[in-house]
């Protein structure tokens, strides 16, 4: 227990325990969005490496109940296409990563994600019935954003939020999408040797916090107002444009 503290200082493991608390509580009523939420924060106090390894580990571990409820609600003829478009793109975003200037690329995900934002608060729709190409590409648009700087959401977000389905559909779509893309960057990190000892101690305390989090959230999401999943995803878009914008590191990062 004590090796946790030479890890983590006690006052640093309070502080990302409060964050994670928030972060999932927003996973637990939206489906998403606790990453944007913790990796801003979590990234300016450690390596980010093991933040984001820590995250995908407790996320996929914590979030597993909702991903199984939403298994049976999720729509999968939108669903899977999306997601075999983000698992074959990704490699293209870290190939951008790794060989386009990375302050232009980023300026270009700000513009996206802010473009996306102002097209749902415009209030246009998508009405037709998503098929499985234009659910592929939207996956697509989504693999190539993560792989360049793991703001992937954005895209399916707007996508499945612009069409007429309602609230608990599109955040099982979402809960089922990220659950099944991640697998990808799972073996990624494996691979990479992310996983350290600095991570299994954070998760002695993350993990509890969290799962506390989730359950609250997802009880909210029951009782809430239709009308305040959107808002509250259009806030979470808006923070992942502002989490990504250059001109703002000083702040985030």
């Amino acid at each position: 227990m004590f090796d946790i503290f030479n890890s983590f200082p006690p006052h640093l493991l309070a502080f990302l325990a409060a964050v994670l608390f928030v972060a999932g509580c927003v996973r637990g009523f939206a489906g998403f969005g606790a990453g944007m939420i913790f990796m801003p924060v979590a990234t300016s106090v450690m390596l980010p490496s093991t933040a984001a390894a820590a995250f995908l580990f407790i996320d996929g571990l914590v979030a597993l109940p909702l991903v199984i409820r939403a298994l049976r609600l999720c729509d999968w003829t939108t669903v899977l296409p999306a997601v075999i478009g983000a698992v074959i793109f990704v490699q293209s975003g870290a190939w951008l990563l790794a060989n386009t200037d990375v302050l232009a690329l980023r300026w270009f995900i700000f513009a996206i994600v802010t473009g996306l934002l102002l097209l749902l608060i415009s209030g246009w729709r998508y009405r037709s019935k998503p098929t499985r190409p234009v659910s592929f590409a939207v996956g697509a648009v989504a693999g190539v954003l993560g792989g360049v700087s793991q703001v992937s959401g954005p895209p399916v977000v707007a996508f499945w939020l612009s069409s007429a389905r309602e609230p608990a559909i599109v955040r099982a779509n979402l809960i089922v999408f990220f659950a099944l893309a991640s697998i990808g960057t799972f073996a990624a990190y494996v691979l990479n040797g992310f996983f350290t000892v600095k991570v299994f101690h954070l998760l002695f305390v993350a993990v509890p916090v969290y799962a506390l989090a989730i359950y609250l959230g997802s009880n909210g999401f029951r009782k809430a107002d239709p009308a305040l999943y959107r808002k509250l995803a259009y806030g979470l878009i808006a923070l992942a444009a502002l989490t990504s914008m250059p001109a703002l590191d000083p702040l985030f990062r």
